[in-house]
Order: structure tokens, then sequence, then C-alpha cells
């Protein structure tokens, strides 16, 4: 049916999502996860990690249904039958961006059970999001039939993202 990306059958008969969809699901939410941790400051009031996690969280889940509702509005004129469950399925299938948002959660909850401050729950954070957006720029090259050296710069330039993101946090604060 025009308009729906293919389902990729795995060995063994598993349904997988599409590399594509993966790969991009995870870059997007590892961006957005680095943007929130960066985003996140307390104006002098104490610092809730806890509270944060739970908000990086949300709005993942946020990014991720509004992402999959507005690729279902975008494709309903390609689609026959009801929306509804389309639109179900499209939002399921962005579990990526929340995925991605993970490690960060898991931080700022290790900052939340004494581990390690806030403030070093956040660099953490950048920093291995910034390696993850090397690693999913690296995979996707990759997996589009490039060789090491272009998928190490591709990797560089995912990585990029991250890097701005960690400048503009250490020049905002």
């Amino acid at each position: 049916m025009p308009g729906r990306s293919r389902v990729v059958v795995a060995p063994g008969g598993l349904r997988r999502e599409p590399l594509q969809r993966l790969l991009f699901g995870c870059v997007y939410g590892t961006v957005l996860a680095s943007v929130l941790a960066a985003a996140l400051g307390h104006n002098g009031g104490a610092p809730d990690p806890g509270y944060d996690a739970v908000w990086v969280l949300l709005a993942a889940l946020a990014a991720a249904t509004a992402h999959g509702y507005a690729h279902a509005i975008a494709h309903r004129t390609h689609l026959a039958g009801p929306a509804t469950a389309g639109t179900l399925w499209s939002m399921l299938t962005e579990w990526p961006i929340v995925a991605a948002c993970v490690p960060t959660v898991a931080a700022l909850l290790g900052a939340r059970a004494g581990w390690w401050s806030e403030d070093d729950a956040i660099e953490f954070a950048l920093v291995l999001n910034t390696v993850a957006l090397f690693g999913w720029g690296y995979w996707a090259a990759r997996a589009a039939g490039r060789g090491r050296p272009e998928a190490c710069r591709a990797g560089a330039v995912d990585m990029l993202f991250g890097l701005f993101i960690v400048a503009a946090n250490v020049l905002s604060k």
C-alpha cells in the first residue's frame, strides 16, 4: 500500500521494525533527551532528579506519540478504511524515541538514589548521548552499505548534535 513502510521479516519469522525507523527514532530520542537534560535547571531551588527523570520520560512519550500521530495524519489520504487502527499503530512504532531517552532517565534516577549529584548525572547523560549519536550515525551508514571511513564521517556528523548541546549547556550556565 502506498505511504506505508515495509515490515522486514527477520530470520525465524519475527516481525521487526525497519532499520531506518529504528535509527531515526534513536537519533531523535537521543537528541531530545540531551536537550531536555541540558535544560534542567532549578533557578535556586533544590534539585529533584526524580521529578526531572519523570519529565524527561513524559516528554519523550509525548514527542513519540505526537510524531506517530503526525505521520498517521500525513498519510491518511493513502490509508483505506478507518484511521484509528493505523493511527494507533503509527504511534506505537515510535518506541525508539522513548527507548533512546532511557539512559538519561536512568542517570537521573541514579542521582535520585544518591549515587551521584544531579549535575554529575546530567554531565554523564550528555557524554553518553554524544557517544551514542556517533554510534547511531555509524550504524546507519554501515547499514546503508557505506565503508568504515564513510560510516565514521556519518557518526561524526551525528555526534556534532551532541557536542552542540554540550557546548550550549556549558555556555548557558
